[in-house]
């Protein structure tokens, strides 16, 4: 009719005339025809990987400072809450149990390791207990994410404590020290001296400490380990009249900034004791899993929930301070061969920026 072909039936040939909706045909096909993004599976769990230390629950993120709190805030609020208890519990554990402090600040890098705070904490605690190839990585992160350069005193120093005292002097001698604060400054001084020591070269090493700080008139708190630092390197060059006067300056900076001259200005607190969890090695399932995904089991009634707070809550906009340094004697430090666990300072997860407690001296 008309000359024209007659329509097929497609009905009839067994076809459909519906269109199908785009993707259809990746709906219904086989798995390999599908995105890669929906073959994706969860990662299985490693049962054998290091599991996080215990946490008890009297501490919280609010122990932690609130400077570093808000360094956190890019974080998960669950995840932010567990790095910070993490964080607390290298603070309240760096002195008495320096390598527990080391597990937690471990387990805060794992949660959050691009940040720069986190790790510094575990650079600075791996060097607490002579993990000086660890620390240098890890500071050297911080240094990277941070661009401060207030833990070089503690990366030179751990390149004496491989035994590496040429690299030491190498990177004590890449910034310019005029632009470090002063603290830093000592510090640094005190392990390059340190450093020239390690290399026999008395002379230089007593240069190395003659620096401004260097100064009887005028005393501050890190005056007390350069003063000494200087005079035991006089003993070494057989100086030891010079070297007592040293010491005793050293000795009176000491009693000043610890307060012995003046007893009516001490300061007690009063510290809550707090059992630290130990875990068993017959855990079930969900205590394995209740501190990694941040459940925190009730509170025990037992505790009494009216325990005296810090007083740095008490007054808005004041941090809580950091313990003071350990200005104690100088060797103490890392051995130039490496060794146990050497040094230590003090802060939230380890010494106040730039206040390593440096080498043993006279080796």
């Amino acid at each position: 009719m008309n000359g024209r072909p007659a329509p097929k039936d497609r009905r009839s040939a067994g076809g459909d005339d519906r269109r199908k909706p785009p993707g259809a045909e990746l709906r219904s096909g086989s798995r390999e025809s599908r995105p890669d993004w929906q073959n994706r599976v969860a990662t299985p769990r490693n049962e054998d990987a290091p599991k996080s230390p215990m946490i008890p629950d009297e501490i919280t993120d609010q122990d932690l400072e609130l400077g570093i709190r808000v360094q956190l805030k890019t974080l998960t609020a669950e995840n932010a809450e567990m790095t910070a208890r993490h964080l607390a519990m290298v603070s309240l554990l760096h002195e008495q149990d320096p390598e527990l402090a080391h597990q937690h600040a471990l387990a805060a890098a794992r949660r959050a390791g691009r940040i720069a705070i986190v790790r510094e904490t575990l650079g600075v605690t791996a060097y607490q207990v002579g993990d000086y190839g660890l620390a240098i990585r890890e500071l050297t992160t911080y240094r990277r994410l941070s661009g401060s350069n207030d833990q070089l005193p503690i990366m030179v120093d751990s390149e004496r404590g491989l035994g590496r005292p040429e690299r030491a002097l190498d990177l004590g001698r890449s910034v310019d020290r005029k632009s470090l604060p002063a603290a830093v400054r000592v510090n640094l001084a005190i392990v390059m001296s340190g450093a020239r020591l390690d290399l026999g070269q008395n002379d230089l090493a007593l240069a190395e400490l003659e620096i401004p700080e260097l100064d009887p008139t005028k005393v501050f708190e890190f005056s007390t380990n350069l003063f000494r630092a200087y005079a035991e390197t006089l003993i070494i060059g057989n100086r030891e009249s010079e070297a007592k006067k040293w010491s005793d300056l050293a000795d009176r900076a000491e009693r000043h900034f610890l307060g012995e001259q003046n007893p009516e200005n001490e300061v007690f607190s009063v510290i809550e004791e707090i059992q630290i969890p130990e875990a068993s090695s017959k855990l079930d399932r969900h205590s394995k899993s209740q501190h990694e995904h941040g459940t925190r089991a009730p509170r025990d009634s037992s505790i009494n929930e009216d325990r005296p707070r810090r007083d740095s809550r008490d007054k808005p906009g004041e941090r809580p301070a950091r313990p003071p340094f350990n200005a104690g004697p100088r060797n103490s430090g890392p051995p130039a061969g490496g060794g146990g666990p050497r040094g230590g300072g003090k802060g939230f997860g380890g010494p106040p920026k730039g206040r390593s407690r440096g080498p043993g001296r006279g080796r």
